[in-house]
């Protein structure tokens, strides 16, 4: 079993290599007819950039995309800067020269990734898969018939902050960085899953259609080994396939499908705040402009937020979206469980936790009432302050740094729930719902408590489970996303996920442990 296992790792790492060389390999050559079509589709009007194009990017081979990305930021941004100085605004490009380059790149692919799509994508995605599963298919037998088994987590470079561990962390960033800030070097990925792509939405692929199916195929991997690991735990098994199935359906094939219905692409289980860009004004106007769905939208996602998480949170907690629905919450449950136990529970941490994840949740709430006073009052401005600045800068550090870059490529430094700990606005305003009016608590029983120390260890929120448990008290905490490790590592049955009256919620039981209890003077008082 531990020879397939090698053999598995090797065939992973033989894939993931073949991805990861990607952005720095390909051949493209630009003709004058794919370059005249993109300057019709994205309406250049600029004189100077197409002739500079023309001049250094047109009729030329170029062997990956870091010339031609070069060229064009070049042209593009000395062609803006003479039409600023000519105050000739209407000739100025707007689109990003990332952007630009990777239209440029996709339609000019020319070399042997381009024209062997199939091939390419059992290199790369296919070995990938394949190795994966024979490393984690064996645990079956390994990891025995009975428990949960986390034998030697702190001694393995991959889950104890060693090299492996620091290697995936450089992957993640790297991949993440590439996607938000230079997405031309994308474009050979796009060319592998151009066939399932154009089969959903009739499209060719873009980079966040690669994401999307690359989110996928890594949580559907994933949940593989949580079957296996959580095989006994009926709770963990039937969360794992929910979050599956509402990452692959909700947020991946309907809304491709959307689009080739020409509907608005849409996800109907992404929540405001969640959903930061929901109210702002180009997508308004495209809910708007698209008939009866583009208004059932609009509709669903003002309910979704006022009316159902509210209410839903009330009744089973923070856990049914989070746990069970959200896709950052499937991919931390999934890629993410390797490294649950990174996460800091120091009362720093939970200081810096509070005040970060409530800021960006004022920040958001704050963004949105700016975004809707200027869709209505149609003004760029709120108090001398330009809302497309302040959507801009949430976008960045918010959306694409932390969200992304932070959220996820840091799994195996801090954990894997960085970004619904520290950075996510639905996960606070879930929480303060949580806090304050939800039948949800996690009961304990002090009397049985043994002070492991295991519930803590995994705890991914950073909460000193042990510390409640060891008082008998109940755990009522807004950052709490009810996943369940805790009481599916403990090994004496003290941890319940439980839903009941408000009464005797917080704290209900005195504490039964320590020097300081009168055990008679408790008994006279009942």
């Amino acid at each position: 079993m531990k020879a397939i296992k090698n053999i598995g790792l090797v065939i992973f790492l033989i894939g993931l290599g073949i991805f990861a060389v990607l952005p720095l390999a390909g051949t493209f050559q630009v003709d004058k007819t794919t370059f005249d079509e993109i300057v019709a589709e994205k309406n250049i009007k600029s004189e100077l950039f197409i002739q500079k194009i023309g001049k250094n990017v047109v009729g030329k081979e170029f062997y990956g995309m870091q010339s031609i990305s070069r060229l064009v930021a070049t042209a593009l941004e000395s062609a803006n800067a003479q039409h600023v100085k000519n105050k000739e605004y209407k000739k100025k490009i707007y689109t990003k020269p990332s952007d630009l380059s990777a239209l440029i790149g996709k339609k000019s692919g020319a070399g042997f990734i381009a024209n062997n799509k199939g091939l390419m994508w059992f290199l790369t995605f296919g070995l990938g898969i394949i190795g994966a599963l024979m490393f984690i298919i064996p645990n079956v037998v390994l990891l025995g018939k009975k428990g949960i088994k986390n034998d030697g987590i702190y001694h393995e470079n991959a889950t104890n902050k060693g090299w492996i561990a620091w290697m995936v962390f450089i992957f993640l960033v790297g991949f993440y960085l590439v996607l938000y800030f230079k997405s031309e070097y994308a474009v050979n990925w796009t060319y592998l899953v151009d066939p399932i792509s154009e089969s959903l939405s009739g499209n060719s692929a873009g980079h966040w259609f690669v994401y999307g199916f690359m989110y996928c195929v890594v949580m559907t991997v994933m949940a593989v080994r949580m079957y296996i690991k959580y095989r006994h735990n009926v709770y963990q098994m039937v969360r794992t396939t929910s979050v599956l199935f509402f990452q692959i359906v909700f947020a991946f094939l309907i809304p491709e499908i959307m689009v080739r219905l020409q509907m608005p692409y849409y996800d109907f289980k992404n929540a405001f705040p969640l959903d930061y860009d929901f109210f702002f004004s180009w997508n308004l106007k495209e809910l708007m402009n698209s008939g009866g769905i583009g208004l059932f939208i609009l509709v669903w996602g003002i309910v979704l937020t006022l009316v159902v998480v509210p209410v839903m949170v009330y009744f089973f907690g923070k856990r049914w979206y989070c746990s069970w629905v959200c896709g950052c919450g499937g991919l931390a449950e999934t890629l993410g469980d390797p490294y649950r136990q990174h996460s800091s529970k120091s009362l720093f941490s939970w200081k810096i936790e509070r005040w970060l994840v409530h800021g960006v949740l004022v920040f958001a709430v704050v963004m949105t009432g700016m975004t809707l006073y200027s869709f209505f009052a149609e003004s760029g401005t709120v108090l001398g302050i330009k809302t497309q600045s302040v959507q801009n800068t949430y976008s960045l550090a918010i959306g694409s740094i932390f969200a992304g870059v932070i959220g996820t490529g840091f799994y195996p430094i801090f954990g894997n729930r960085v970004w619904c700990r520290f950075g996510c606005p639905l996960a606070a305003y879930l929480g303060f719902v949580q806090r304050f009016k939800s039948r949800f608590r996690i009961t304990t029983n002090g009397g049985q408590c043994i002070s492991c120390g295991n519930c803590s260890t995994y705890c991914e929120q950073g909460i000193d489970v042990r510390a409640y448990a060891q008082k008998g008290e109940n755990i009522i905490r807004s950052s709490c996303v009810g996943c369940g490790i805790c009481s599916a590592v403990c090994p004496r049955g003290v941890l319940k996920l439980e839903n009941g009256p408000l009464e005797g919620r917080i704290n209900p039981t005195e504490v039964l442990l320590g020097n300081d209890v009168d055990l008679m003077e408790l008994v006279n008082k009942n």
